[in-house]
């Protein structure tokens, strides 16, 4: 993807506060990258090299992926994985797959086995302790899977026990407000790719005034009968939400669609974490 189309890579830095957390996690630092889309065409060599510099630079104590990691068929995967193994982190690297990543019939397996084979913890429906008991790590499946099952997880937890949640899609928080959750890590959205300053995603406007007009006037005209029903809740396209009394983040990722971004530059994330 040429940079005037998708824009130059940010880094968006933030504090994010949490209940409860050790004084022997004070300050971890999280870097969470999402949606690469590696193809060929949706995100540049040089861009991806870039994401992984500034993830390196900033010496994390944990790296965070949220899924996409590819777009149609599950070849790109193993180039990917070739950049991937060069990112450094003191308690290892995660990640959580996205709808792109099973939607070919063996893409789960492939993507799966070549995230693992480079040292990347790759969860689905698993709770892992990067940072210890005390702070637990929960990979959901994609919300498109039929694995899709946050209660056989999350009732697995002490409800005393803050955690973090690695869930592709932020439409997720929605089901996710039964439980406890600190912090939900996500991406999906491409933060709408064009955004309207002080307004937000060109998307969500568009839905508002698709549903003014009548059905038999949208099926005629094959632009007006495009949904963009990936996502419900566009409000949370990108940035951290308060989501009842959880908390969201969601990535804009770096990979991009034609026609291109704007306003909404590609990003790396870097997330301290503070006790409440």
């Amino acid at each position: 993807m040429h940079r005037l189309l998708s824009g130059p890579l940010s880094t968006e830095k933030l504090t994010v506060k949490i209940a409860g957390l050790p004084a022997s996690l004070q300050g971890i630092k999280l870097v969470q990258m999402s949606d690469f889309h590696y193809d060929g065409v949706r995100l540049s060599d040089k861009m991806l090299e870039r994401a992984i510099a500034l993830s390196n630079q900033e010496q994390p104590d944990l790296v965070l992926l949220t899924g996409d990691y590819i777009t149609t068929t599950p070849e790109p995967i193993h180039q990917l994985a070739k950049n991937l193994k060069h990112l450094e982190s003191r308690c290892g690297v995660y990640a959580v797959l996205g709808n792109h990543d099973i939607c070919y019939v063996n893409s789960k397996s492939e993507v799966t086995k070549a995230l693992t084979n480079i040292g990347i913890h790759v969860l689905w429906n698993e709770i892992a302790y990067p940072l210890g008991k005390e702070l637990p790590l929960i990979g959901l499946a994609d919300r498109y899977s039929q694995e899709f099952n946050p209660t056989l997880v999350m009732n697995q937890l002490d409800p005393a026990t803050p955690r973090i949640v690695l869930s592709h899609n932020p439409d997720t928080a929605e089901t996710l407000q039964k439980w406890r959750v600190d912090l939900q890590l996500s991406g999906h959205t491409h933060g709408g790719q064009i955004v309207i300053p002080g307004l937000g995603p060109a998307v969500y406007y568009y839905k508002k005034i698709l549903r003014k007009i009548p059905i038999k006037i949208r099926r005629k005209v094959s632009f007006l009968r495009k949904n963009y029903s990936i996502l419900h809740h566009w409000e949370w396209s990108q940035g951290l939400h308060q989501i009842g009394k959880n908390q969201l983040y969601v990535n804009r990722g770096l990979g991009t669609y034609l026609p291109g971004r704007l306003f909404c530059p590609p990003e790396v994330t870097i997330i301290t974490l503070e006790k409440a």
